[in-house]
């Protein structure tokens, strides 16, 4: 009973889903009932980071190319390419039967503008751009692109999984500001977008697209492969806590849970009727990330200082609790372990006994004098307050004069676009969490770039790291990327853009009655209900 009191509570919208479990069973079974991690705040997927409009937006929108799960680029929307002109002609072929869900065609000039909009906003996308002497339509159905110089990583531009969403759209709304949203949600994905049932904080609704046409390839995880639906209808419902959400699923009352929340383990992996299973094994890679602009940690020393104080370990345990160590990985670098530019080299610094007193003495040679830091953590995610409570035991045990300032994610975000000083309304550090896809190579890692006031929130600016970049693009082979990847990792240790507290492992729950979900983010397409 006190269960059903708490689903009650937890809104109109809500209570009214959850009403009881007959109702719920009446529900047609052609309904995948899923709760998201956080609620859908943004909706066009080329104006936000966030994970949720990313999930949302591969659901709408289709993109040129995927990306598998061997973390490499497969054609999607497009048949196949031509390569011509020693590499700088490159000419996509879209595939038949593609349509919008207001049932024109899809055609070349609106993935073109597509294209153009998406890359002012993604830093993978602006490199192609600057590389490309002409973007154009020939006909319907070929985008051609005329390079500069050869630009082998293309499809991968094109295809990452990474946010934000390379997603094709009608051409009268690709012409929209990219940093303003589009007024209609109109793509050419599995799924519609039901705004008509939106309720902002607690319901998105999506049906079937009847018109959308499958590959005829086998799924092969991530965003590449056959997509094909069997559900009508996805309804994804905001819970108010993760037990409401863990609750509602162990009752039968959701199919699919996105984050199985590490505390709410042990109570899932008890479901008699529950899978607990780690979709992407790039998990979430956690940073401290500080402001380069404003004292102290304009002084590269001062946060050269801060290594040996760093405890990854302790980071992590704080996410995932001492006892699962099969959910967190350290030391962590500058990319995601497991991949293939990840490596351990010059990560010395966060090996052996960590060490409050040398970060003291060391704050002290490089000139800190006890001035305030403001150290934003984002109270509603759920990796925040225990990243920023580990960061702020660290630092006042080194010394430091710290403020915190814990608010919900999109108020912190407000404060972190703010390049001034503390003492008008600025910060020194924040917490935060990023899909370890997004750390995948230099081409897409926005945190790890160079480019000062232009670049990602804390404004770093690193000369090499930026010429180190510039030099991937143009590695002959793999074994040239690996190599300028570790020069890159060996420069981010000496000019420390952030830093890196360690990778976790998320897992996800759903019912044993849901069959297909396949590997990587939140996807909708290849399930079942047995």
């Amino acid at each position: 009973m006190q269960r059903r009191s708490i689903l009650q509570a937890a809104g109109a919208g809500l209570a009214g889903a959850l009403a009881g479990p007959a109702a719920l069973r009446a529900q047609s079974a052609t309904t995948l009932r899923f709760t998201p991690q956080q609620d859908l705040v943004t909706l066009d997927p080329v104006t936000t980071t966030a994970y949720a409009t990313r999930n949302h937006g591969y659901m709408v929108f289709d993109t040129l190319y995927g990306m598998d799960s061997k973390f490499e680029a497969t054609p999607q929307m497009v048949e196949g390419h031509r390569v011509d002109d020693d590499g700088k002609r490159w000419d996509l072929r879209l595939r038949e039967g593609l349509f919008f869900h207001d049932g024109e065609r899809v055609l070349a000039k609106d993935c073109v503008a597509s294209l153009r909009r998406w890359a002012r906003r993604d830093p993978f996308g602006a490199t192609l751009l600057a590389a490309t002497d002409a973007l154009s339509a020939p006909d319907d159905r070929t985008i051609r692109f005329r390079l500069k110089h050869p630009f082998p990583l293309l499809p991968a531009a094109l295809g990452k999984a990474s946010v934000p969403v390379c997603a094709m759209m009608p051409e009268r709304l690709a012409n929209t500001d990219p940093f303003r949203q589009v007024t209609e949600l109109v793509g050419s994905g599995p799924f519609r977008f039901k705004a008509d049932e939106r309720v902002p904080g607690s319901l998105n609704v999506y049906e079937k697209f009847d018109r959308y046409v499958p590959r005829s390839d086998a799924p092969r995880g991530w965003t590449s492969g056959a997509k094909a639906v069997h559900f009508d209808r996805v309804e994804w419902r905001t819970m108010p806590d993760a037990s409401t959400a863990t609750n509602a699923l162990l009752a039968g009352e959701a199919d699919w849970q996105e984050y199985a929340y590490h505390d709410q383990l042990p109570l899932l992996r008890r479901g008699r009727d529950v899978t607990v299973r780690v979709l992407d094994s790039t998990g979430f890679v956690c940073m401290v990330r500080m402001n380069h602009l404003q004292p102290p940690f304009n002084n590269p020393a001062i946060r050269r200082a801060l290594w040996p104080a760093i405890d990854q370990t302790a980071f992590m345990q704080a996410i995932v609790g001492p006892g699962e160590t099969s959910l967190y990985h350290t030391p962590l670098g500058f990319f995601c372990p497991g991949t293939p530019m990840a490596s351990t080299v010059g990560l010395d610094a966060l090996s052996g006994p960590r060490s409050t007193d040398a970060t003291r003495a060391a704050l002290q040679a490089a000139g800190y004098n006890g001035e305030k830091i403001v150290l934003m953590i984002p109270s509603t995610s759920s990796a925040g307050p225990p990243l920023g409570a580990v960061m702020e035991d660290i630092l006042k045990r080194c010394g430091m004069n710290v403020e915190v300032y814990a608010v919900e994610f999109n108020a912190m975000l407000q404060r972190r676009n703010r390049k001034g000083p503390v003492a008008e309304g600025g910060w020194s550090l924040f917490v935060t969490n990023w899909s370890g896809s997004d750390w995948l190579n230099p081409a897409g890692h926005i945190a790890l770039r160079g480019n000062g006031e232009a670049g990602y929130a804390g404004w770093a600016t690193m000369p090499r790291i930026e010429q180190l970049r510039d030099a991937w693009f143009r590695a002959p082979d793999l074994a040239a990327q690996q190599a300028i990847c570790r020069d890159i990792q060996l420069e981010a240790m000496r000019e420390v853009p952030y830093w890196p507290v360690g990778q976790f492992l998320q897992p996800t729950a759903y019912r044993n009655s849901l069959t297909g979900v396949q590997e990587g983010f939140a996807t909708f397409w290849n399930i079942r209900r047995a």
